[in-house]
């Protein structure tokens, strides 16, 4: 393991002891003291504990709930995304389950719509850390990359509808008046992720060069997509003016825009969000 890998490894490990952390003092904080149920793996612990207070009297750790739920989700991951990556989603596992049954819980507001707020921004702050590093927190997590992986789809909002089900089912038993707010916390949650983690959204750059060939290569060397050149024309002086189109990830495209500028700083880019893609598309797989 050469210098670089192990800084990387390092900086994973400790960016993840930070996000669980977060997590754990986020539940402890504003998840139990509003009542609420965050949905996925997570929620469903936290309803399996409440279900068992209220009709055994029995207290049951967060933690070993919590791992037993992320058991069929964590061998997807060691089958379908990558090994290493569910090690490091295992540690964050592990560590919130741990967190969240020894530190001490803390009141800052009574008041639920302000927790669900900012509970649901603490944990989609989570969350989007995590998978930065190349780690999830489980659960859901790993089935909205599975489908994300295999069908080359942005699948968080698929996952906050699987999450509403199971807190229409926490409301038709605990009372609406938590799951409703529930779902608040998670849509705020939902929407940071999505405006955070940007690796399976894509935007479609347009570059006017006098240089195609050597743009399509810096495309190329950032991003692994490929470029095709189109033949235009100017409108003010009909010279020739080559256009490349492309397609790239938005967790890089301002990499390549940047590579893109150093080859051709007299390039022309139009950068345009995509909302629909068909056809294959690379995708650098979790290791």
């Amino acid at each position: 393991m050469n210098n670089d890998t192990l800084k990387k490894d390092i900086r994973r490990i400790l960016v993840i002891c930070f996000a669980s952390l977060l997590m754990a003092m986020n539940i402890k904080t504003f998840v139990r003291t509003g009542g609420l149920y965050p949905g996925g793996a997570t929620g469903l612990t936290i309803l399996i504990q409440r279900a068992a207070e209220m009709l055994f009297h029995i207290s049951l750790p967060f933690t070993v709930i919590n791992v037993i739920l992320n058991s069929i989700p964590v061998y997807i991951g060691f089958r379908f995304i990558g090994k290493k990556f569910t090690l490091y989603s295992c540690l964050m596992i592990v560590l919130t389950g741990l967190f969240t049954d020894l530190i001490p819980g803390y009141v800052i507001t009574y008041d639920t719509l302000l927790i669900s707020i900012f509970g649901g921004l603490i944990n989609g702050l989570a969350i989007s850390l995590c998978l930065i590093m190349g780690a999830t927190s489980g659960g859901t997590d790993f089935i909205a990359i599975y489908l994300s992986e295999k069908k080359n789809m942005e699948s968080w909002n698929l996952v906050l509808v699987i999450n509403i089900v199971i807190l229409s089912t926490a409301g038709f038993l605990f009372g609406w008046d938590k799951a409703l707010y529930s779902i608040i916390f998670q849509y705020v949650s939902t929407q940071v992720l999505h405006y955070v983690y940007r690796k399976y959204q894509q935007e479609t750059l347009l570059v006017v060069t006098t240089m195609p060939e050597k743009v399509c290569a810096a495309i190329y060397e950032v991003s692994h997509h490929g470029a095709t050149i189109l033949r235009g024309e100017g409108a003010y002086d009909h010279s020739i003016r080559p256009t490349v189109y492309s397609i790239v990830s938005k967790a890089e495209y301002h990499k390549v825009i940047n590579r893109i500028k150093e080859v051709d700083p007299e390039s022309f880019v139009n950068s345009i969000r995509t909302e629909h893609l068909y056809g294959h598309f690379y995708q650098k797989r979790e290791d």
